[in-house]
C-alpha cells in the first residue's frame, strides 16, 4: 500500500479526497486503503521530526456522554479525527467546537436517534464515509433507565433493554461486518460493572449490560483472528450528568481518569477494561457469592 506522502517544508498538503457516496447500506470496505500500522512507518530522521502517531480516524456514538465527552477530548489533544453522533443538536454542537479548539484533526457530526436501528446502516456507511475509513469505533450509548418503573412497565424495561442492548448490537453487527472485511480496527463498547451479577436494585440495566458483555465476548471470539479488536469496557459509577441524581455519587469515580484509562486501553488493545481497576476483585468476590446467601443481601 502507497504510504501517504510528507509536504515539504513550506508547501501546504494537498487537499483530502472527497467523500464517496455509498448506496444505503452498503459496507464500502474495498474503497479505502487499510489504515497503516506504526510498525511499517519509516523512521523519522533528526532532521525531520514528525509524529510518533498517525492520526486515527475515530467514530463516536453517543458522543455527548460524560464519559464520551472526557475521553474525546483527549483523543483530540492527539490530533486524531473524530465523527461524532448524538441525538442532542445542541449539545453536539458544542462538544465539537469544544474539540476542534482542542486540536482534533477534524470534527465531522451527525444528529441522530441511535435507537432507531433502521437508519443505523445508511448513518454508519455516512460517518466511515465521512472519515475515509475507520481506526476506531468508540459506542458509548446507554440509558440508566427507571429500575422502579421497569419492574412495574414492561414498556419501560423493553426501552432499556432496546436501547443498551438491541441497538449496540445492530450497530456492532455492522461495524465488525466492515471491519472483517477490511482486517484492522478497533470496536470500543461501554458495557458495565453491573452486568456481572443482577442485584435488585438495577437488574433491568444489569441484564442489558449482561447481554451486551456476552455478545461483545462472542464477537470478540469472531473477528480477533481477522484482525480486528475489540474492547469491553466496564466502568463502575462515574461522576456525570448520568449519574448526579444517584446517591452518594460525591465518592463515584473521576470520568477524567476514566477516559485516561479507556484511551490506554485502547492503544494497548485489550480485551476487557475494569475501570477505576478495584472493580475486578470486587466484581469477582460478587459473582462468587453462593446464590443462597446473594439472594438475601440488599445489593
Amino acid at each position: 500500500m502507497t504510504q501517504p506522502t510528507r509536504p515539504s517544508t513550506g508547501t501546504s498538503a494537498p487537499d483530502s479526497p472527497a467523500p464517496r457516496s455509498l448506496a444505503p447500506g452498503t459496507i464500502a470496505a474495498a474503497t479505502y486503503d487499510a489504515p497503516v500500522s506504526e510498525d511499517s512507518q519509516p523512521a523519522i530522521s533528526a532532521r525531520h521530526p514528525g509524529p510518533a502517531k498517525l492520526p486515527r480516524k475515530i467514530l463516536v456514538l453517543g458522543a455527548t456522554s460524560g464519559i464520551a465527552e472526557a475521553t474525546c477530548r483527549l483523543w483530540a489533544a492527539e490530533g486524531h479525527h473524530l465523527f461524532l453522533v448524538a441525538r442532542n443538536s445542541d449539545k453536539l454542537a458544542m462538544v465539537a467546537a469544544d474539540l476542534r479548539t482542542r486540536g482534533a484533526g477534524s470534527v465531522d457530526t451527525a444528529v441522530a436517534d441511535l435507537d432507531d436501528t433502521a437508519k443505523h446502516p445508511d448513518l454508519l456507511a455516512h460517518a466511515v464515509n465521512s472519515l475515509t475509513g475507520l481506526d476506531i469505533a468508540y459506542l458509548t450509548h446507554g440509558v440508566l433507565g427507571d429500575q422502579a418503573a421497569a419492574e412495574q412497565d414492561f414498556g419501560h424495561a423493553a426501552q432499556i433493554l432496546h436501547t443498551n442492548f438491541t441497538a449496540p448490537v445492530s450497530m456492532l453487527t455492522w461495524l465488525a461486518n466492515f471491519c472483517v472485511q477490511r482486517h484492522s480496527g478497533t470496536l470500543a463498547v461501554i458495557s458495565s460493572v453491573a452486568g456481572d451479577r443482577g442485584r435488585k436494585s438495577n437488574y433491568l440495566y444489569g441484564a442489558s449490560k449482561a447481554g451486551l458483555s456476552a455478545f461483545l465476548g462472542g464477537l470478540r471470539n469472531r473477528v480477533d483472528r481477522e484482525g480486528v479488536k475489540v474492547l469491553t469496557i466496564k466502568p463502575g459509577p462515574v461522576k456525570t450528568a448520568m449519574t448526579s441524581r444517584m446517591p452518594g455519587n460525591a465518592k463515584f469515580a473521576d470520568v477524567d481518569a476514566v477516559a485516561q484509562a479507556i484511551v490506554d486501553a485502547v492503544s494497548k488493545r485489550r480485551d476487557t477494561l475494569y475501570v477505576p481497576f478495584q472493580w475486578q476483585p470486587i466484581m469477582f468476590v460478587i459473582r462468587n457469592i453462593p446464590e443462597g446467601i446473594f439472594k438475601k443481601l440488599n445489593l
